[in-house]
């Protein structure tokens, strides 16, 4: 190749634009899907935490429940959570009442998804929340969120929300049959 050959083509900028795109565009396009995935974990998020406290204000609305008006409860659970699946949803709700400065008495609980009832000593109710002999509803949801993008992010997301809510018209919520 001739020096006015080489010389024509080092001044030639045609294609510039192609080969700074060939090289920015997979950047790009890996934000754009991972911000799409950030966002759709976010919501799943989201949704758990709202369906835990939805649980919550249900039940502390109420002067009394039955294992079937909880059942129903859960259900709205479900489709507040949706179009998320629900086959990982699992929910507890449970009427806490405190004994003393550090004892608290689980009067009932009842769960979805799941076998562990709360115990006393996982009853995580915040400290000056309550009075001695006072109750509280706790409503918890845990949620794994699968990511659809598992090549580009991890896999697995474990979310937990707790929702606490005091009972309005009654001291405490009793549950017959639970």
């Amino acid at each position: 190749m001739s020096r006015r050959a080489l010389r024509s083509m080092g001044g030639d900028t045609r294609g510039g634009a192609a080969i700074e795109f060939a090289f920015l565009a997979p950047i790009m396009i890996l934000l754009y899907f991972g911000m799409i995935e950030y966002c759709q974990g976010y919501m799943a998020l989201k949704r758990t935490g709202h369906t835990a406290s939805m649980v919550a204000d249900l039940v502390s609305q109420t002067d009394a429940t039955t294992p079937a008006q909880i059942s129903d409860i859960f259900a709205i659970g479900e489709l507040i959570m949706s179009p998320f699946p629900t086959a990982t949803l699992k929910q507890r709700v449970s009427s806490v009442t405190r004994v003393s400065a550090n004892t608290y008495k689980v009067d009932w609980s009842r769960t979805k998804g799941m076998s562990d009832k709360l115990k006393p000593q996982d009853a995580d109710v915040p400290a000056d929340m309550l009075e001695n002999g006072e109750s509280v509803i706790v409503s918890e949801t845990f949620y794994d969120y699968q990511s659809s993008f598992s090549q580009m992010a991890p896999g697995l997301f474990h979310f937990k929300r707790v929702a606490y809510l005091r009972p309005r018209t009654v001291e405490t919520v009793p549950c017959t049959g639970c």
